[in-house]
């Protein structure tokens, strides 16, 4: 351990050393179709990105995702959240639960996204949240912290 991170360890009141998330990078087989997902569903703007890596970067304005193309996606490998050391799942905010279910019904008329579980309590409550896989097979959260009705 460095000093720093040693005397910050030691030290209950200090700030932690980081500031939150940066932003969060996605692997994926199809970067069209999930820049589509985020950008044509969801509503996020494109933020960038490049050509020869190829990777495309997205946000919602609070949130940046940079996507990858896998180098050979015909035969990438799929994530298993129960086997694999990665990311478990991205969990995103949605402003209430009426968006929510207004998510859930486009995901459903949508092919390319494999919906894991609809609208639901998340436990006990009161958040209330729902589980996709985007195009590419990334696991995306939605949730809506306290269940919170449009017009709250």
């Amino acid at each position: 351990m460095t000093p720093l991170v040693q005397a910050h360890a030691q030290s209950e009141t200090q700030a932690p050393l980081t500031m939150g998330v940066n932003h969060v990078g996605l692997t994926v087989k199809d970067l069209d179709a999930t820049t589509g997902f985020f950008v044509d569903t969801l509503g996020w703007r494109r933020a960038g990105g490049v050509a020869d890596y190829p990777a495309n970067f997205v946000t919602d304005g609070a949130v940046f995702v940079t996507l990858w193309r896998a180098k050979t996606p015909e035969t990438a490998t799929e994530f298993n959240r129960k086997t694999n050391v990665g990311l478990h799942h991205l969990a995103l905010t949605v402003a209430d639960v009426e968006t929510l279910e207004d998510l859930h019904e486009t995901f459903k008329a949508d092919p390319s996204v494999r919906i894991e579980f609809g609208p639901e309590l998340n436990g006990k409550g009161p958040t209330v949240h729902m589980i996709v896989y985007e195009p590419s097979g990334a696991r995306i959260e939605f949730a809506v912290p306290g269940g919170k009705r449009r017009g709250e």
